[in-house]
């Protein structure tokens, strides 16, 4: 009678041992993982993060389409003031801005001349599809005819 013995497990042939990676090249890519994470973060709060909004009120001095590659709407706001490095005299100062959207620069473009309360968000820095400037008209607030 033959004796059945259970099988033995089959064992792979000379395999090379796991390969460690070495602390250079690990360092090398958690160097890099950070730097590819920072440069993210620093061009999100430079170009992306509303750094501040708020209001401002003037005459509008033009409304504009020009770009070369990005056809963006600009405008130039012009604000009363009374400070001026001479005395007795006004000085008056330019509030320039990128126009969010088509329909805002349409009410602008027709009312030159008006006085304006434009709604804004400032930015750190401008991209060349969003505008010139790193102010963003993004509503109108109010017209009169001044």
């Amino acid at each position: 009678m033959e004796e059945k013995y259970p099988a033995e497990p089959q064992r792979p042939l000379a395999q090379p041992p796991a390969r460690r990676v070495s602390g250079l090249r690990r360092f090398g890519r958690i160097f890099l993982a950070l730097v590819i994470l920072g440069l993210i973060v620093f061009v999100y709060f430079k170009y992306f993060f509303v750094f501040g909004d708020g209001v401002k009120s003037g005459h509008l001095n033009y409304a504009v389409k020009k770009g070369n590659i990005f056809k963006t709407y600009e405008g130039k706001l012009i604000q009363e003031g009374y400070r001026s490095k001479t005395a007795g005299s006004i000085q008056s100062y330019e509030f320039e801005f990128s126009i969010k959207s088509q329909k805002i620069y349409d009410i602008l473009a027709a009312n030159s001349g008006k006085r304006f309360d434009l709604h804004y968000k400032e930015y750190h820095g401008a991209v060349p599809w969003r505008g010139n400037t790193k102010y963003i008209v993004d509503s109108i607030i109010t017209m009169r005819n001044e």
